[in-house]
């Protein structure tokens, strides 16, 4: 089984093949953490990765309490910033069966 960190490793290589620029790992607030801060083009994009092995899909594991946290988190990044424009929030989901990426599950 894969760690947090080999998860979010294998998920910036996926995003760099896809074009994307990482601007930042691991951004911490008061808010909470977003794994992966990325520009795709003109968007800021907030990356959530999930993993595991087991017969849980990843991605249950992100409840309405980790939601709200993604998008004050997110929100945070994008004042301190000075940053204003287009944003998302993606998920990756990184399973040993492979690599997957849901765009634009939401912002706002």
């Amino acid at each position: 089984m894969m760690d947090w960190k080999e998860a979010e490793e294998l998920a910036c290589k996926f995003l760099k093949k896809k074009g994307y620029k990482i601007l930042e790992r691991n951004y911490r607030t008061k808010y909470g953490e977003i794994d992966i801060v990325a520009r795709d083009g003109r968007e800021i994009v907030f990356v959530e990765v999930k993993s595991g092995s087991g017969k849980v899909d990843p991605l249950e594991r992100i409840d309405l309490k980790k939601v709200r946290s993604l998008e004050q988190t997110a929100r945070f990044y994008m004042i301190q910033n000075k940053l204003k424009g287009p944003a998302r929030v993606d998920f990756v989901r990184v399973t040993p069966e492979g690599i997957d990426h849901f765009e634009g599950i939401w912002l706002g």
